[in-house]
């Protein structure tokens, strides 16, 4: 198995760092050639309008939805729920593949941040930092919702499409990645 991490801007290094401590092949997202080769692939946190335009920069956007679209399991964390989303309000959507409605910094700005635990999927007391998170508002027809927190959305998946508004990657909880690779699998 081989998992890539899109390496343009955000917390790249951080998912890379936490799939070594599973043992798991990895490798940086940078080029056409590398969505070709990997199993899943990982939308990291950042500044999702600076990754949207990378995206373009790179030549990436169609070929990563392209293969997302064929079925390859993808999970966005926080901007790459955003990347994601087919609804993020007033602004242009990027990938536009996952039918939900992402509102932007729903927490508001960087001392909004927090830490949470909660309930993923069918897992409990699972280690959720929130810095400047955008939630889900609404989700379509054949999305399930893993995880509430304050009566928000921050987590759902929909086929072969995982998001979650927290940023897993920055704790020692594997929870989250763990059902990804699983998706994977």
């Amino acid at each position: 198995m081989l998992i890539g991490v899109l390496a343009l801007q955000g917390a790249f290094r951080e998912h890379i760092l936490a799939l070594e401590k599973m043992e798991i092949d990895t490798i940086e997202v940078k080029s056409n050639d590398c969505i070709k080769e990997i199993d899943g692939l990982i939308i990291p946190g950042g500044e999702s309008t600076t990754m949207g335009k990378l995206l373009d920069s790179f030549d990436l956007r169609d070929e990563i939805k392209k293969r997302i679209l064929s079925g390859m399991p993808v999970w966005g964390t926080c901007a790459g729920m955003i990347l994601l989303a087919k609804d993020i309000g007033k602004e242009k959507a990027h990938l536009k593949v996952m039918n939900i409605r992402v509102k932007r910094n729903g927490y508001g700005r960087q001392l909004g941040s927090f830490i949470s635990k909660g309930k993923f999927a069918n897992y409990t007391n699972v280690s959720m930092p929130f810095i400047r998170a955008p939630y889900i508002e609404k989700v379509g027809k054949n999305v399930e919702v893993l995880s509430i927190i304050d009566g928000k959305i921050v987590a759902a998946r929909e086929n072969n499409i995982l998001v979650t508004s927290f940023h897993p990657e920055i704790t020692d909880d594997l929870t989250v990645l763990e059902y990804f690779v699983k998706m994977i699998e």
